[in-house]
């Protein structure tokens, strides 16, 4: 990805709806649906229909700008930018309220694959529960 300005990529023209949207998820410390990212939108006076948000993700996600995560058992994909860090996340069953966690589980279980011709690049990992607010209720 060869930026220019602000981390803006050179093949990709800059608009004030993909600004908004890389704004958006720049300030946000968990990952947002479209949905969210258009409320935010919202929020700040701006408009765009959900079709134009989802466009703009796809072509983030294309320049490896933005990772898309679609979480297990939730029919809502979210989104969010991508730092270069290793993340996972905790999911509440009840309303979905993602948990960053701090530190890999993974980090013990590293398969030997290599002699069966296959390069580990990457994983996720969902781990799932009910966060103290649904846990009480």
């Amino acid at each position: 990805m060869k930026t220019t300005d602000n981390a803006w990529p050179k093949e990709i023209k800059k608009t004030k709806q993909r600004q908004s949207v890389l704004s958006i998820l720049q300030n946000s410390d968990v990952p947002l649906s479209a949905a969210d990212i258009y409320s935010e939108m919202e929020k700040g006076g701006e408009k765009a229909w959900m079709s134009t948000i989802y466009r703009i993700l796809e072509l983030f996600i294309k320049h490896d700008m933005v990772i898309k995560t679609n979480i297990l058992n939730h029919d809502v994909a979210v989104y969010e930018l991508n730092r270069f860090e290793h993340k996972h996340y905790a999911v509440c069953l009840n309303c979905h309220r993602m948990i960053s966690m701090d530190s890999c589980p993974m980090d013990e279980f590293i398969p030997n694959l290599e002699d069966k011709d296959f390069r580990i690049l990457g994983h996720k990992l969902e781990i799932f529960g009910y966060c103290k607010d649904c846990k009480t209720a």
